[in-house]
């Protein structure tokens, strides 16, 4: 058992200090032993195989935007969802309905954001406007 922050928090220091050492010599013996050769194909950015077109600092249209937000709003209701799921069994034995009925009102309100924003157009990529429908 550690008796002080020191027996606690060394092991902690020394693994990130090998990291930082690990990762720093990776880098140097890549940089040392890597090729050099600069060439028009090589200064390209990369676009997935396909040859790039337009200019890299153009505008996004505000869907994208949104889409993004979505996507991430959605990502935290499963992780809310995910240790509900684990417990359920254990709160549904102490509380009977109440954690089902808690849960369904969750997924309804998360729902009905889901069908506002659809109806509202923001996930129509198709509409030649920059943002949602009004």
């Amino acid at each position: 058992m550690p008796n002080s922050y020191t027996d606690v928090y060394f092991p902690v220091l020394v693994q990130a200090l090998i990291a930082m050492a690990v990762a720093g010599g990776l880098l140097t013996v890549s940089f040392l032993l890597g090729k050099k050769i600069r060439n028009r194909v090589k200064d390209m950015p990369y676009e997935s195989g396909i040859v790039p077109t337009g200019d890299a600092r153009h505008r996004f249209s505000v869907k994208f935007y949104l889409v993004a937000m979505l996507f991430i709003l959605f990502d935290i209701e499963a992780i809310f969802l995910y240790p509900w799921v684990v417990v359920y069994r254990e709160l549904n034995s102490q509380m009977k309905m109440f954690p089902f009925v808690e849960m369904l009102v969750f997924v309804i309100l998360i729902l009905a954001g889901f069908f506002y924003i659809w109806k509202k157009g923001a996930l129509d990529w198709a509409a030649s406007d920059v943002g949602p429908k009004r």
